[in-house]
């Protein structure tokens, strides 16, 4: 069973549940036109790559390693308890947990949580749980460090991009070093000598233990449940939530063993004091920033009537 907090807030301010809003065609579709444009801008240089079969290690992490493509983040949802005016006969009446409500059409929440019901039930578990912790600050992105720990030719896994120091210097830093990293899917890819080297052993079980806000990856995976709460969440937030994955993605690899200056990426030499300063400033500012987008997940599956069917 889900543990709700007892009022959650949005942008500072209690959210109650509203009867549906009913949104004009002109009001709707330029809600929608304005997140296409957005999107576009956002995944251009990533869908010019891809076109060109290039890869970027830092900017199309977010497309490779989780599943939404750039044409499913351009879809416009525009979130629970909103109808929209004139669509029932728009391909978007037929979209998957869509219903025709006279000339509109809205998202059905029931239909959604009887088919989503346990993965929003761990979600919301695993957001509440996570967006209630301090923030564990000074890993300082040594979880890169040890994916590369000791490795030999073929193992490390942006073989196309050199390390900023040699492995014997890479794997001096990881030694004298405590590696505190408490999510799961990076310590998976740590080497076999890294593994036993981190404070912790996260398993996929402990993950809603073990999750902190001072996590780059957890922090990054906020966009990633945004995604799986679609078409439930407003397509707005979905893509804040990939704004900051995006910003955090960048830190995580700046602060990395590998030379991205190919890239014109400079690197947070987190080897040094001041490297060490620069990233917990910034791993500071997105604990926060992914705590703000946490929570705002949380209301939407609370005003949305989401949370009630599942406490039922």
């Amino acid at each position: 069973m889900v543990t709700w907090p007892d009022r959650l807030t949005y942008a500072g301010e209690a959210m109650l549940p509203d009867a549906p809003t009913l949104l004009d065609s002109p009001t709707w579709t330029v809600r929608e036109s304005a997140h296409h444009s957005r999107v576009e801008a956002a995944t251009a240089a990533h869908r010019a790559r891809r076109g060109q079969q290039v890869r970027h290690p830092v900017e199309d992490f977010l497309f490779s390693y989780y599943s939404t493509t750039p044409a499913q983040l351009r879809r416009w949802h525009p979130g629970a308890g909103v109808r929209l005016a004139g669509a029932s006969g728009l391909e978007r009446a037929g979209w998957k947990h869509y219903r025709v409500v006279d000339d509109a059409v809205e998202l059905d929440v029931e239909a959604f949580v009887a088919a989503r019901g346990r993965a929003v039930e761990f979600i919301a578990r695993l957001l509440s749980a996570t967006a209630s912790r301090p923030a564990r600050l000074g890993c300082f992105g040594l979880h890169e460090w040890a994916m590369v720990y000791r490795a030999t030719d073929g193992d490390i896994r942006h073989e196309q991009v050199p390390l900023r120091l040699s492995q014997a210097a890479t794997d001096a830093v990881v030694e004298r070093h405590q590696i505190t990293c408490t999510h799961f899917d990076a310590f998976r890819f740590f080497t076999a000598d890294a593994l036993p080297r981190n404070a912790v052993q996260p398993t996929r079980e402990s993950q809603v233990a073990l999750e902190q806000p001072g996590c780059l990856h957890a922090g990054m995976d906020v966009y990633k449940w945004a995604t799986k709460l679609t078409p439930l969440v407003p397509s707005e937030l979905t893509l804040d939530c990939f704004d900051l994955a995006m910003e955090i993605r960048l830190l995580d690899m700046q602060a990395s063993p590998y030379d991205l200056s190919a890239y014109d990426v400079e690197p947070v030499r987190i080897e040094t004091a001041t490297g060490k300063a620069a990233y917990l400033e910034r791993q500071r500012a997105f604990a926060e920033r992914s705590n703000v987008l946490r929570h705002r997940l949380l209301t939407v599956l609370e005003t949305s009537g989401a949370a009630g069917l599942i406490r039922a």
